[in-house]
């Protein structure tokens, strides 16, 4: 998979970016907001349909204009595919070759892309929401239905909450319906982050274990709370059963808070660093490493599974890691033969995973420019 040309108008400050990507490494050097975030976000939304940082769609767009646009002309197993996501009045359309996309799996086609963010990195010491999304980012994909899936998942929670906010008795009919849908669909949630972490989790402790400074192991762990039963060996309609009768248990319960406790939802991954939690024993540095050896499992996962690599896009994340780990990052990225995107205020963070056809941009006050690229080495 290789993207070979980017158009970017009226996302966040970009008013109007075309690029030919270098098929190694394209790096985009600016101070903080200037807008290389927001370049290297417009590719994420691209080949995902989903912001890379939270808010609403709303504020994808350039101040003062209608809509945003965003398409991408990609290489895939050697035929060309255009795709284009547009956003405007607060809502998307994807289209695939000038056509509206017919449906989300037709849309992505096998584009994939793997992010790496300064808030990544945060991941293991911050709250159990982070590591969801840092789970559900690996999952989807991994497996591209998950956005619709999940989708569902989320519709029926809000509807399912929105009859507890009620208040007084609730129609057992109404519930039962909700619960029906809400647990099928958290079912196949869980059986999808369950199988990623099978997958991932070993490769993510092995190179760990070469970069974390530490002769303690490391562990990355999924088990949803409050559901009962052998999880690890449970088929989907066990798991769906286990839900419902978790909802059913703690209905009094969700009913006086006005809202469901349990489910995909309301569940955490486990890092753990000999034994212990990460979170309240790893070092900075070691927790980092823990987040460093994620991604790069996440990345020989998807080679591994799919047949190629994905595109990997840094953002300024050479600047957050110790510079031997940095060091480490930028020759993995430079070895790998993979479509790299970073972002940075200093060149010279980056210089590691630059090769001989690296493109060098400029960006300032939204303005993206082709530089030389002496000028990055420069800092």
């Amino acid at each position: 998979m290789r993207l070979l040309a980017l158009h970017v108008q009226d996302f966040r400050n970009l008013a109007q970016v075309s690029l030919a990507p270098s098929a190694h490494a394209t790096i985009a050097v600016g101070q903080n907001g200037q807008g290389k975030t927001n370049l290297l976000e417009a590719l994420y939304f691209l080949a995902t349909l989903k912001p890379l940082r939270a808010g609403r769609l709303s504020e994808l767009v350039r101040w003062g204009t209608d809509g945003a646009r965003v398409s991408g002309r990609f290489l895939l197993k050697g035929a060309e595919r255009e795709i284009a996501v547009e956003v405007g009045g607060g809502t998307r359309q994807a289209f695939v070759d000038g056509k509206k996309a017919p449906s989300l799996e037709e849309y992505f086609g096998g584009v994939s892309v793997v992010a790496f963010t300064p808030d990544d990195l945060e991941v293991v010491k911050g709250g159990p929401d982070s590591r969801r999304g840092f789970l559900d980012r690996a999952v989807f994909n991994r497996f591209p239905a998950y956005l619709r899936e999940s989708r569902e998942y989320a519709r029926a929670l809000k509807n399912r909450n929105r009859l507890l906010r009620e208040g007084g008795a609730v129609d057992p009919a109404y519930l039962g319906a909700y619960d029906e849908t809400l647990a099928k669909a958290g079912a196949r949630i869980y059986s999808r982050r369950r199988a990623l972490m099978s997958e991932l989790a070993p490769r993510a402790q092995a190179t760990f274990a070469s970069i974390g400074r530490t002769v303690d192991p490391a562990t990355y762990g999924y088990h949803p709370a409050h559901l009962g039963g052998d999880f690890a060996g449970a088929d989907e309609a066990a798991l769906a059963l286990a839900l419902r009768e978790a909802l059913s248990e703690r209905l009094r319960r969700d009913s006086d808070r006005g809202f469901t406790s349990v489910g995909p939802h309301a569940d955490d991954v486990s890092v753990t660093l000999g034994g212990r939690s990460a979170r309240a024993y790893a070092s900075q540095g070691q927790q980092r490493a823990l987040v460093l050896g994620w991604k790069i499992a996440e990345i020989e996962n998807l080679q591994t599974c799919m047949g190629f690599l994905p595109l990997l896009m840094l953002d300024d994340v050479s600047s957050e890691l110790d510079p031997e780990r940095n060091a480490y990052l930028m020759d993995y990225l430079s070895r790998s033969g993979a479509q790299v995107f970073l972002s940075t205020t200093d060149g010279s963070l980056v210089r590691g995973a630059a090769a001989e056809d690296t493109l060098w941009l400029s960006v300032a006050t939204g303005q993206v420019s082709l530089t030389e690229p002496r000028t990055p080495d420069a800092g």
